[in-house]
């Protein structure tokens, strides 16, 4: 079945609405990257989400696929240390040099989506962000600015009504920001949520206590996983227009895009799903 798609918020372009977060790939040989990668591509994925953080991951995605280019949407981030160093530095040298080594090691001539890492309004307006990335967007070597965000930033880069897309965490086990993704579609920005199944069942985390909390499990169809049900979850918010998910096992992967195939949950399950998680505490911030 093929994966549905939608159009990133005011792009004009339609992004699958399941991604590939390439973040695993740092610690994936490169003959599984090989592998899963072309998975990703010849599965219909057409997102894919990487950054200077993640190790080796833009240096194997330009390697394996940079020869199948035309077959997705790109994006990385900006303002990372491309050295040893840990801090995320905004000045325009630092984004520049950071988009430069991203680009040659990506081995394309341009970035579809750069996005900041979560940086402070102040911040932003002190370094002169927004003016650097509109030059570098002038220069070709990228087509849309964004931020990677969670709250109390978040809120101040939607207002900022300067952004073409926000990346956002979200899952029925972790409801702060569902409504602010609602607030950032309807700025016309494209939404791309991350954490959309919680790292799953086989990486469990204390989020993961709220399914039990909550009582989900009678709602999950016969024979259907949890992570399976928090996927459909995730899929089913109505401003959603891609989720990144991230795995380095293609078994995994392949479980991804069946249950990605199903589609979203019926009306009356997501709503059930939300009452009970809210009863539960676990609802948006307010």
């Amino acid at each position: 079945m093929k994966l549905k798609s939608n159009e990133f918020g005011n792009t004009g372009i339609q992004v699958t609405r399941l991604g590939y977060g390439a973040m695993e790939l740092r610690e994936a040989s490169e003959d599984l990257a090989d592998n899963l990668l072309n998975l990703v591509l010849d599965s219909g994925i057409n997102f894919i989400d990487t950054s200077i953080d993640y190790g080796d991951s833009e240096k194997l995605i330009g390697k394996f696929i940079s020869h199948r280019r035309s077959e997705f949407f790109l994006a990385s981030k900006c303002g990372c240390p491309i050295d040893a160093g840990k801090d995320h530095i905004f000045t325009k040298e630092n984004i520049s040099n950071g988009i430069n080594q991203s680009l040659k090691l990506l081995k394309t001539d341009y970035l579809d989506l750069v996005q900041l890492h979560n940086p402070t309004k102040n911040v932003v307006e002190e370094n002169d962000v927004i003016e650097t990335l509109l030059e570098i967007k002038k220069e070709g070597k990228v087509r849309f600015i964004g931020t990677s965000s969670v709250l109390p930033a978040l809120s101040d880069h939607i207002n900022m009504n300067v952004f073409d897309a926000f990346q956002i965490p979200y899952s029925a086990l972790n409801r702060e920001h569902e409504d602010l993704i609602t607030s950032a579609s309807k700025s016309g920005a494209g939404t791309i949520i991350r954490g959309g199944v919680s790292k799953g069942e086989f990486g469990k985390n204390r989020e993961w206590d709220n399914f039990s909390k909550s009582n989900l499990d009678d709602l999950l169809d016969e024979g259907e996983s949890r992570t399976s049900f928090l996927l459909r979850f995730t899929l089913s918010h109505p401003e959603l227009n891609t989720t990144i998910v991230g795995t380095k096992n293609s078994e995994h992967f392949k479980e991804n895009i069946k249950t990605a195939s199903k589609g979203v949950l019926p009306a009356n399950i997501y709503e059930e799903a939300k009452k009970r998680l809210t009863l539960s505490g676990v609802s948006p911030a307010n």
